[in-house]
């Protein structure tokens, strides 16, 4: 397993919120990290990308403490789209998207053909191509929240880990997003998102980790993890697991 934690205790302010959590990334699929609001899925995730030092424990990139590996090294095998982003004045989308390709650019920073055909490649998954040239401050969130996924996407990593990727986006953008996940995934990359809707996880990942109170309750595939009782005992719901009629995946429905 390339990325892995170890006893991981992490939080902020001296309180932890992720409780000594061991866990094994699996490699080469996409993983959901699921639970209820103030669990810890995003202080876990944040603790994989190393913008969070561990409490206790340690994090794993391919056997080695994630803390004693370069930044630049290890920019270009893990990238971490955050939940929340800043909105940047005056700068327009395609350079936005073009910081992207930092961990590879020289030492003045300069963009060369291949940086640029990879630009313009996510640009186009994403669907932000006609946005390149207006300023990243006067879209819309969804439209924001495109353009940031597509500067993580140019960072053209192994690993991706995304924190609640479809915030802002409507409907048609989030299956779109979710299709694009797919693609990636055919292609090699591992992919580690929080989510929040439990029938879009089912459907469209192979691993779910389930989260409480800052620990892992339970992990596997769709068809394993998801229950009656599971959804009762995390996430306090009342609901009926059946198959999605296309996907035949578990679908889950309120009761």
């Amino acid at each position: 397993m390339s990325l892995s934690t170890h006893n991981l205790s992490v939080g902020y302010h001296d309180k932890a919120i992720v409780k000594q959590v061991d866990l094994n990334i699996p490699e080469g699929k996409i993983i959901a990290l699921l639970g209820p609001n103030g669990c810890g899925k995003s202080t876990l995730l944040k603790a994989m990308a190393r913008i969070l030092s561990p409490m206790d424990g340690q994090v794993h990139w391919q056997g080695q403490n994630l803390h004693g590996i370069a930044s630049k090294k290890l920019a270009q095998q893990l990238a971490l789209l955050p939940q929340t982003q800043p909105i940047p004045e005056g700068i327009k989308v395609k350079d936005l998207v073009a910081y992207g390709r930092s961990p590879y650019t020289g030492f003045w920073g300069r963009i060369g053909k291949d940086d640029h055909d990879i630009i313009t490649q996510v640009m186009q998954e994403t669907g932000i191509t006609e946005l390149a040239e207006q300023l990243v401050s006067e879209l819309s969130g969804g439209q924001r929240q495109r353009v940031w996924l597509a500067m993580t996407l140019a960072q053209d990593t192994p690993y991706l880990l995304l924190d609640e990727p479809t915030t802002y986006m409507d409907l048609s953008h989030q299956v779109e997003l979710m299709h694009l996940l797919r693609k990636l995934n055919l292609q090699g990359k591992t992919i580690i998102t929080v989510l929040h809707d439990i029938n879009q996880a089912a459907r469209y990942c192979d691993h779910l980790i389930v989260m409480k109170k800052g620990k892992i309750v339970t992990q596997g595939s769709p068809d394993s993890v998801l229950t009656q009782r599971l959804l009762k005992e995390v996430f306090s719901l009342s609901a009926q697991i059946h198959q999605d009629p296309i996907a035949k995946t578990p679908m889950c429905v309120v009761e």
